[in-house]
Formats: structure tokens, sequence, C-alpha cells
């Protein structure tokens, strides 16, 4: 069945005149025939570029891809070289286990598609592409968005994955290379430019996977090829001393360097996985930590009790909540504030995270004996007045803790547990007296961390009056009319519609009730009611509260809590 015009197929749609067609035809017919008819309408400014592909669309029953196909990495990209497939004018944007996408501006080459068939041993499907966007995606993919990852790639010899039996020596030499050097500072220059706070460099059989936490969410970002992963993960490891002739056991190692005229420190943890070994670098960036109680999300009533929990002669205070929460900047706010010249202060922590002027940091090291529970038993001894222990993880740890606070010093530790209320049953399951929590403990605090919103291109709506009354929100309006708003997305947030993170916070102080309740072993059920009515704001409201102020979403506060 012969094919129809584009022509034809144009004046049929009613986006281009016969008499347009006649002179198109005409002015290829002098030129002698040799450039194609749609080129010649569209650089005549007849039809547009997206006009004619639609039509070119139909010609050739091939659909015509659109922004959404195209993808956000690069596909298949370490098996054909890049000047083939721009040189061609093909883009693979998607693969599965037994299919390739191709977007072409041209479907009908043959060459191109067989290339493809044979390279990845899988059936080729195809796309119409304008050649304008396929060029763009270039641009983006393999160009602009590679920002030199490619073209300092292609300056490397090209090594080739290596296996456990690899020489030491081999892999220092090959962690040595200027390109080796120069990608891993790129991949450490861009976390810090998104402002992660975790960079995640992951093996597979056939990638290396790079990814950045960002507001405690995981983003995939440009990564190396696979064949470079022995050794940038070594170069990792040279610069965290750690022993790159190792890559049976886990490892874990501290890089200091100074980037964009910051001091950063980046704890770092390898695994062995199936395909190599995995990194994790956690970014601490004290610069950019605001240590400042307003900025961290207390608002004035939960602020004020946790102050005066703080400012007592002794006693423990302990926050709470999962890992990832905040806890421990929560902590060195707390430090910052008692770091005074009359006070001195001792801290147990593993790993230190922020170096503090002026306060004595102890680094545990479980592998030589300086455990928690031994570093407090010899600390007690030099006289410190405020103690921070990083975490209170057995009976042992806790009961120095307690016996520290009876002692006359003030003790401040963190806790793993969902809410303030069920911290006291963990403690009473660890096997510390209620008698001794009772007199020791004098308030805990628990807490969560939601992505704020960007102020620059939030967008107000009215709420569904079902969504208002099901919440609860005329509670936090005053009266006022309830806007709220959504992420929207801008140049100032990555096009995320978020911008940082905030704490939402439950203070629950140790009362005369409370502790009658704890004497009495309630369940944290009790204790929270009890709490409640007693003015403690829990955490889902205080998330309420900065949903209607404008502050956070209400799903980024369901995300994280929900009222039972």
């Amino acid at each position: 069945m012969s094919r129809k015009l584009i022509g034809e197929i144009l004046v049929a749609q009613g986006v281009l005149s016969r008499q347009d067609l006649q002179a198109a035809l005409e002015l290829q017919k002098r030129e002698g025939g040799m450039e194609r008819l749609g080129v010649i309408l569209t650089r005549q400014g007849r039809i547009a570029e997206r006009v004619l592909y639609q039509g070119l669309s139909e010609q050739l029953g091939v659909a015509l891809a659109e922004a959404s196909d195209y993808p956000a990495l690069p596909v298949f990209e370490e098996q054909v070289s890049i000047r083939f497939m721009q040189e061609n004018r093909v883009l693979p944007v998607r693969e599965d286990a037994d299919r390739l996408l191709l977007v072409m501006a041209n479907p009908l080459d043959r060459f191109a598609i067989d290339a493809f068939e044979l390279v990845s041993r899988r059936k080729v499907d195809v796309l119409l592409g304008l050649p304008s966007e396929i060029d763009a995606a270039f641009e983006r993919l393999y160009v602009a968005g590679r920002s030199s990852i490619g073209q300092i790639v292609g300056e490397s010899e090209g090594p080739v994955d290596l296996d456990e039996s690899s020489d030491v020596q081999h892999l220092k030499d090959l962690a040595s290379e200027a390109p080796v050097i120069r990608v891993v500072n790129l991949i450490m220059e861009r976390a810090l430019e998104a402002r992660a706070s975790d960079i995640h460099i992951e093996p597979f059989e056939n990638r290396l996977i790079v990814r950045y936490r960002v507001d405690g969410v995981m983003q995939e970002v440009e990564s190396p090829p696979r064949r470079l992963s022995a050794a940038v993960i070594s170069r990792i490891k040279i610069m965290a001393n750690l022993d790159i002739a190792e890559r049976r056991l886990p490892q874990d190692g501290r890089i200091k360097l100074r980037m964009k005229s910051k001091e950063i420190d980046m704890r770092v943890s390898t695994v062995p996985t199936m395909h190599g070994e995995s990194v994790v670098m956690r970014v601490l960036d004290k610069g950019g930590v605001p240590l400042d109680f307003d900025t961290l999300g207390f608002d004035a009533q939960t602020l004020k009790r946790f102050l005066d929990s703080l400012t007592q002669p002794h006693g423990i205070v302990l926050v709470t909540g999962p890992t990832g929460s905040g806890k421990t900047t929560t902590l060195y706010t707390a430090l910052q504030m008692l770091n005074k010249p009359d006070v001195k202060i001792l801290t147990v922590e593993d790993p230190v995270e922020y170096q503090m002027e002026g306060i004595n940091q102890i680094q545990v090291k479980p592998q030589i004996g300086l455990t928690f529970a031994n570093a407090l038993r010899s600390i007690v001894r030099q006289d410190p007045d405020v103690i921070m222990i990083g975490e209170i993880r057995d009976l042992e740890t806790a009961q120095i803790a307690v016996q520290s606070a009876l002692t006359g010093h003030l003790v401040i530790s963190t806790l793993h547990t969902n809410d303030a209320p069920s911290t006291v049953n963990r403690l009473l399951d660890m096997g510390v007296e209620d008698y001794l929590l009772t007199s020791t403990v004098n308030g805990i605090l628990a807490q969560r961390l939601v992505r704020s919103l960007c102020k620059t291109c939030r967008q107000p709506y009215e709420p569904l009056p079902e969504v208002v009354q099901e919440f609860g929100l005329e509670r936090y309006a005053g009266g006022k009319p309830i806007t709220l708003y959504r992420p929207v997305g801008c140049e100032a947030c990555a096009a995320t519609g978020y911008s940082g993170r905030l704490g939402i916070m439950e203070m629950m102080p140790m009362t005369d009730s409370i502790r009658s309740l704890v004497m009495r072993h309630a369940v944290s059920g009790d204790l929270r009611r009890q709490a409640i009515a007693e003015g403690m704001q829990t955490l889902y409201e205080d998330g309420l509260r900065k949903v209607v102020a404008g502050i956070v979403t209400l799903d980024e506060v369901l995300r994280v809590t929900r009222e039972d």
C-alpha cells in the first residue's frame, strides 16, 4: 500500500494551504529536488516544526514523542557512543529487560535501529521526535547536564572493573589519576550546591548510581560510568584514611576538606554489597546548620518548656525521635546556649558530628573498649557541669546518666522513640527504676523534620470545608480565613517547591501528676492524655499550626505524623 504524501496530509489537516504547498514544491524542483519538502516548509516559516512532525507521524504511523517521554537522566549511555547517537539524531529514552525505546528524527533509519538491536540484544521500539527537541535533550543530558563528568571521564584511560583479587597498588594508581580525583570532587561540590545531607554511591551490576538526600528525600543524580566504580570508591577511601585493600568488611572514616570557602566534614561509611562497596557520606556542614531555636521550628510555648528543663541545675533532658529527625542538631543548639565560661561541658558521642569551641568532646571507640558507659564513668570524675550523651542505647548507659543527674549534673541525651510519653515506657522497659526516673528526668522533647515550603514560589489556595473540618484547622486560624499553600517549584528551590527543613515538636515536662502516673507504671496513652490536659502541644498539633501559618504543607505533616 502506497504511503500518502506529506504535503497532501498537511493540506488535508488544514495546516497548509494548497498555494503554499505548490510554491514549496516548485522551489524544491528548482533546487534539484535534493532538499526534503518538510525542511523547505519549516525554513520558509509556512508551518511550525511540530505541525510538520505531527503530519509525519500520521504519514509514517509512528507516534510523536511528548516532553514527558524524554528521560531526566541518560539511558543506555555506555554501550553506544554519544557521537553516533547525535549524528543520527537518535536518543534512547527507556529500557527494560526485553525492550529499548528510541526517539528518532528519522524512524525509517534501519541502520541505526539494527545497531541498537545488535548492541542491546533487545527489541527496539521507536517514537518520532522533533530534531530541535532531540538536540535539546542531548544538550541537557550529555553536555550541560554532565558539566563535565562526561568530559572528565572522556579524559580517563578507561579502567575496567576490578575484582577482589586486584592489586592494591593498581587501585591506588587508578584512584590517583587526575580524572578520577576531579570526578569525586565534582560529586562532592554538587552535593553542597544541592544542600544534600548525604551522598550515596552504590554499585550495581550494570550501573554505578549516585544519589543525594536533599531535605530528607533521595534524588538520583548524574553518575560516573560503571567501569570507574572501583577507582571512585578507592579515591573516597583514601581521602577518609580507610584501608583500600579491605573490601570484605564495613569501614568508617572521616574526610575533612575546604570547599567553596567553607570547612566541610564528611562522615564516611562503606559496606560490602553483591557488586562492590557501597559508600555513604554524611555531609557535616556546621556553617549550614542554624544553631538557633527559632530557626529550628520551636514555637514560643514549646521553647519555654524546653528551656525551663534545660536551665535546671541538674537532671536529665531527653530529645527523642527516629533517625534523621534532627535530634543531634537540637542538642548542639542547647549546648551552644549552655556554653559559657563558667560552665564545664563534656560530651560522649558516636561520632562527634560538629566540633564546638569550649566543649570537651569524646569520640566513642568500641574497638578499644571506649564505650559510652566506660567514657561516662571517667568523665564524671572530670567535674563537669553539663554532660551530653550522644544516645542512650542500653541499661548501663541509662543507669550512669541517672547517677550523674542524681549527683548534681545536668545530662542531655537522645533516645529513639516515637513520641515524648512513650519514652518513659522505653526507659522502664530497659530496666531503669521508676523512682529514679521521676527524680531525675526534667522533661522530654519529641520531634520530626518536615520540608518547609519555598517562600518564592509557594501557591496559596482555599482548602475545602471538608478538609478544614476533618483536621480541625479552625483551632489554629484565630478566627481569620484559612489559606493553605502548595509547592510549585522555581529556580530558587531547584524546582522542588521546598527549601530546607524545620522541626515539629512536642515537649512533656515531668510534672507532679506525670510523676504519679510513672510511679503507677501507666501506659503511654495515659501519660499523653495527662500531658495534653496540662497544655502539651502534640507533634500533630504543632504540624497543623505550621500548615495554617503557610510554612509547610498538610501532606508533609501527615507524612511524618498522624493523630491517633
